[in-house]
């Protein structure tokens, strides 16, 4: 089963998780399963913002 975001209603804002995704990678933890959840909700974030142009930065 694909690994979703809470629907709990709002979604955390995209540099908010970009923040968290950061620190994990600084941490080592590319590739983990937090890793790869927080890459899906941040895709659902960027979505919800409109943020098209800056889908890069998180990369």
């Amino acid at each position: 089963m694909p690994v979703t975001p809470a629907s709990s209603g709002s979604v955390r804002p995209a540099a908010v998780i970009n923040d968290e995704i950061r620190g994990l990678v600084e941490a080592g933890g590319l590739g983990s399963d937090e890793y790869l959840e927080l890459l899906v909700e941040w895709e659902a974030a960027v979505r919800s913002e409109g943020l098209r142009s800056d889908v890069t930065e998180a990369a």
